[in-house]
């Protein structure tokens, strides 16, 4: 007998691992004598990471609380993510981490950056630039910054980042991406067996735990949830897209007013695992350059490439039968603003029901967050 997603087992394993900072897989890997690197981005090729034998984890600020000892190092129109991710490094919250990875990616990460070395000890810091075009030159100026970075992972941590060793890391990641995929494909039916909810519980866990055991705990969800009854009932099906977003409980609110997240254009969700990256090519820090510069779906930063990524927007609103779309920003994201002003535009052309929203790293504003979208869904008509 098939499983619903309510009483998977696995989906509550990934479930526990994205609500927690550090969680009970990472636990392990450091009393294990394993060592773990932070990275601030989607951008990073985390395939770099596991080839050196370490684990990966993507920075989050979950469970925090404040930002009174960050509040002094950022400005009052800084968005609310890194003030509250500083203020838990502060905090001594990443004293598990063995090295940081960051991205100019924003004025507000790079902030970070700047901070983090000048007041905390983390044995290795390290910044990378990422281009804001997705052209060949672009890709190959990327390539270099890689080669740099694998050079000075492997003079650190004393290992050795083989050619071999980044294409087994590819592979393992790729197969990784491919059953994230064919979880979403279920969406796409009347009755998907995950919410939005899980499932982005399901993305975010993946950036907090050592890939094998992650690939093993996706087929077993997709055992349990391919042939499950599914959700019914819903008043719209919906799509999330925007900025940073690694709290399911902000879908869980929206989704408890009655409307279902089918599908969505997140860099916690479908934009880090739409595509693979390429195994063929001879070069795997080539292929890592191009995958993560100009093939997968890109964000924000990424001004010139615009309308292939509102493309790949409208593609997955036809084919998850999306009724209408939610757009969410941290409250002062300047990347994600100009975004939304584009979107807000040719969505209206195009006849395409939109709710924007900003709102703040840490949940709360619940009861507005609530009437905004029971207002948006009476509008769809369901």
């Amino acid at each position: 007998m098939a499983k619903s997603s309510s009483t998977s087992r696995a989906l509550a394993r990934l479930s526990e691992t994205a609500s927690t900072l550090v969680n009970a897989e990472m636990k392990r890997w450091k009393e294990e004598g394993g060592r773990i690197v932070g990275y601030f981005c989607s951008a990073m090729p985390v395939e770099m990471i596991t080839a050196a034998g370490l684990l990966p984890f993507r920075m989050r600020a979950t469970g925090s609380t404040g930002t009174e000892m960050s509040d002094s190092c950022f400005s009052s129109i800084n968005c609310s993510f890194p003030r509250h991710a500083f203020n838990m490094a502060l905090k001594g919250e990443y004293d598990f981490l063995d090295g940081l990875i960051v991205f100019n990616s924003c004025d507000h990460v790079r902030r970070i950056y700047d901070h983090w070395i000048r007041q905390l000890q983390t044995p290795f810091v390290q910044i990378l630039s990422l281009p804001k075009k997705a052209e060949a030159s672009q890709v190959e100026w990327f390539r270099e910054e890689l080669s740099i970075l694998r050079r000075r992972i492997e003079g650190h941590f004393e290992v050795e980042i083989t050619d071999e060793k980044l294409k087994e890391s590819i592979a393992r990641q790729n197969r990784s991406r491919r059953a994230l995929r064919r979880i979403y494909e279920l969406r796409k039916g009347p009755a998907p067996p995950v919410t939005g909810t899980e499932m982005l519980a399901v993305t975010v866990a993946g950036s907090a735990m050592p890939q094998p055991l992650y690939g093993r705990l996706l087929d077993e969800l997709w055992r349990d949830v391919s042939a499950a009854e599914g959700h019914r009932g819903h008043r719209a099906r919906l799509m999330i897209m925007g900025g940073m977003l690694d709290n399911p409980e902000f879908l869980r609110v929206i989704e408890d007013q009655g409307g279902l997240v089918v599908a969505d254009s997140l860099c916690f969700g479908s934009r880090t695992l739409a595509v693979d990256v390429d195994e063929k090519e001879h070069d795997p820090l080539t292929a890592l350059a191009r995958y993560y510069v100009a093939d997968r779906p890109s964000c924000a930063r990424m001004y010139t490439e615009y309308p292939r990524r509102v493309e790949y927007v409208r593609n997955m609103i036809r084919d998850y039968r999306v009724d209408g779309v939610i757009f969410q920003r941290l409250a002062f994201c300047e990347t994600w603003g100009f975004e939304q002003y584009s979107v807000t535009n040719d969505f209206k052309e195009w006849n395409i029901p939109l709710l924007c929203m900003d709102r703040e790293y840490v949940l709360g504003g619940q009861g507005q967050i609530k009437t905004r979208v029971q207002a948006f869904l009476e509008t769809l008509g369901r």
